[in-house]
């Protein structure tokens, strides 16, 4: 048999490639697995997973409080760490949020099939994610409640105005064009399947389902106007994949600090937003998929699929941490230096070695099919990257501060209880929200996995 089969549309087919969607089920078959999480109670597992998370959210909010009531010396920042877990948080968070927009625009431009399976996930771990990063900096600001002044609109306080030049004003803007982009394009996308729960529920939950899919009649007209939404939406949506990171990695590369002033930030942080967000996807719907048993949806081959994905980010990774190793030798810059031996020789070693070791490290077992193809190594390989994805922000942002151009200002940082409180409740205020997701919307979209299941079989049709 030929490797390839091209059909009509002009497109090649992989005739022994693994099918997206097993068993060939019938499009009823398919909408009602899809929506059978929904139409059941919650499981005993859901309610443990939801007191867990929402007992971690809880501490958060405390801490959060006492914090906004007595101020940010409740923190471990000192004179010479002024940044510290917060702002670690708020990087690591923004990475998290990159591989929904990324899934769910630029591989919907590219036209590719494995998306359609994990897309909502994926998106909607976007606009979680995001609004736990854009907490940090507000907090940050010591007063909170003065976040508004943020905004550039006409006011009457004088002379008194924002900041341009100012990477706390550049977050906000970036952080909330993204937030806006992203919501729309998880929204639109929910429309035709609030329509399909709104045929399908009863009672309150028809209306509330109604009111929301928006008059979703399923025209030949309204899914033409969807297509182009999309589309739009999608074109908006993937600049920002690249920008937003880009912005937030300005926070540092624009200044004079050592081990922050340099040009490979920008795209070593959007790297690191890929590769980071990747691995929570694979965390979250190996979960997802066995609990909500749509093993038939979300197969092996997507997770192998976001492993190779996770293999390549993860050695541009690797390849952007000894491009700084090399610069700085290069440079003779003996502060650029001293800050890159500190880091891997420093106190602070054992968070450079573990960010090494988990970021650069793990990934290459993904070069072997069968650990693509393992859930269990998937899992804890995707743990272990977010792990060290988290310490990679903790050693730029901490390590390039506490031993600085005066060796009498050098001072050691260590997180206080209310800093590592608040980082459990971003925790549980993402999980919260995701399981919370799990129990009003589709998790899988029903209309793009009926539209693989066509190409699938017009492929086998014309091998």
């Amino acid at each position: 048999m030929s490797a390839t089969a091209t059909h009509a549309g002009g497109h090649a087919a992989v005739a022994d490639a693994e099918p997206l969607v097993l068993g060939d089920p019938s499009y009823t078959k398919v909408t009602a697995d899809i929506a059978a999480p929904l139409e059941r109670r919650a499981g005993i597992g859901w309610w443990i997973a939801f007191l867990l998370s929402a007992t971690a959210l809880g501490i958060g909010v405390v801490c959060a409080w006492i914090t906004i009531a007595t101020g940010i010396g409740t923190w471990g920042i000192n004179r010479t760490v002024g940044w510290g877990f917060a702002i670690t948080n708020f990087v690591f968070w923004v990475g998290i949020g990159h591989a929904g927009t990324l899934i769910s625009a630029i591989l919907l431009l590219l036209r590719q099939r494995w998306r359609t399976s994990i897309a909502r996930a994926a998106e909607a771990m976007t606009i979680f994610a995001v609004i736990c990063a854009g907490l940090f900096p507000i907090m940050h600001m010591g007063r909170p409640w003065y976040a508004y002044w943020f905004m550039p609109y006409p006011n009457t306080r004088g002379s008194l105005w924002q900041n341009f030049r100012s990477p706390l004003l550049w977050d906000m803007f970036a952080i909330s064009t993204y937030f806006t982009v992203s919501l729309l394009f998880w929204y639109v996308g929910l429309i035709p399947d609030f329509g399909t729960m709104r045929d399908r529920a009863r009672g309150l939950k028809k209306k509330i389902y109604g009111w929301l899919s928006l008059g979703w009649n399923g025209s030949a007209r309204t899914w033409q106007r969807y297509e182009k939404a999309s589309l739009m939406l999608a074109s908006l949506a993937t600049p920002l994949v690249v920008s937003v990171h880009t912005v937030v990695s300005f926070d540092f590369a624009t200044s004079v600090i050592p081990g922050w002033h340099t040009t490979i930030f920008p795209p070593y942080f959007v790297a690191g937003a890929v590769f980071s967000g990747f691995a929570m996807v694979i965390t979250l719907l190996t979960i997802t998929r066995k609990v909500m048993g749509l093993e038939a949806y979300i197969t092996d081959r997507h997770l192998e699929l976001m492993s190779k994905v996770l293999l390549l980010t993860g050695m541009i990774v690797g390849f952007a941490y000894t491009t700084e190793l090399f610069i700085a030798w290069y440079s003779g810059n003996p502060y650029e230096q001293f800050t890159f031996m500190n880091r891997a020789f420093g106190p602070y070693a054992w968070a450079y070695w573990l960010m090494f070791s988990c970021n650069v490290f793990v990934p290459q077992i993904f070069w072997f099919k069968r650990f693509r193809r393992s859930v269990p190594v998937l899992f804890v390989a995707s743990l272990l990257v977010n792990v060290g994805m988290w310490f990679e922000r903790f050693n730029i942002v901490v390590t390039s501060l506490h031993r600085d151009y005066l060796p009498s200002s050098w001072s050691m940082y260590a997180p206080s209880l209310i800093e590592v409180g608040i980082f459990i409740g971003s925790f549980g205020l993402f999980f919260t929200a995701y399981l919370l997701f799990t129990r009003v919307a589709p998790v899988v979209a029903f209309h793009e996995v009926k539209h693989t299941l066509a190409q699938q079989r017009e492929d086998a049709h014309h091998e």
